[in-house]
């Protein structure tokens, strides 16, 4: 078996290839623990076109782990992206998700990218889901894949997501950065409120402020108000 594919640095170094990165100082939210369950959270100006996010959490000695990896854009009308991998058990899941928070349509040529690699894992079995609030939001290109014996070719495809999303950047029209500001304001707002398992957990574990600082402000860049 050869070295696992951190999905965070994947990500990290795919930005780092093109973009200068400011980290941001997250305090005493960088490192969480609790009950066994431990995360870890960094933050990223990427440039002048957006902000980066990447979680990691371990439980049950090693035997649960996600890591997560969240772009959403602030300059320039791209959709926001994240892909996150988990693993319980030797059961992987990989989510890979492009949601529509543009002023703007995104073009059919540039999905198309998109769907050209969730055609190619097309014949692993869908992770089981339940509808959400955002499935409105979400672009075809998106998928979701549970199995075992599938590592190949999930890292294969957070490769190509992670590629084919970033090379798309520079290509995207730059947008008014307050209104931009509000589409991701709102979708992060929504999904603190109505979020699935991560967050309920990550609030369950550390309380309401702290998951909603974590989930509003250092996964998705909003400026706190107040």
């Amino acid at each position: 078996m050869g070295e696992h594919l951190d999905r965070g640095e994947l990500v990290l170094s795919a930005f780092k290839h093109d973009y200068t990165l400011e980290k941001y100082d997250l305090g005493t939210d960088a490192a969480l623990s609790k009950s066994a369950a431990k995360f870890w959270t960094e933050a990223w100006r990427v440039g002048d076109v957006g902000h980066l996010c990447i979680m990691r959490m371990r439980a049950f000695f090693g035997l649960v782990r996600m890591e997560t990896a969240i772009f959403a854009p602030t300059a320039i009308d791209a959709p926001l992206f994240n892909i996150d991998w988990m693993s319980a058990f030797k059961t992987e899941v990989q989510i890979a998700e492009f949601y529509n928070v543009q002023l703007q349509p995104w073009s059919k040529e540039f999905q198309a990218e998109l769907e050209s690699v969730s055609d190619r894992i097309a014949d692993l079995p869908d992770m089981k889901r339940k509808p959400h609030w955002y499935d409105n939001l979400l672009y075809p290109c998106s998928c979701g894949k549970r199995g075992k014996g599938i590592t190949s070719q999930l890292e294969a495809a957070a490769r190509d997501y992670t590629v084919a999303y970033i090379a798309q950047l520079p290509l995207l029209p730059p947008c008014d950065k307050q209104q931009k500001a509000a589409k991701v304001r709102s979708f992060a707002e929504h999904l603190y409120a109505d979020g699935g398992v991560a967050v309920q957990q990550i609030t369950q574990l550390f309380g309401s402020e702290t998951a909603r600082r974590i989930v509003v402000q250092h996964m998705y860049g909003v400026e706190p108000t107040g």
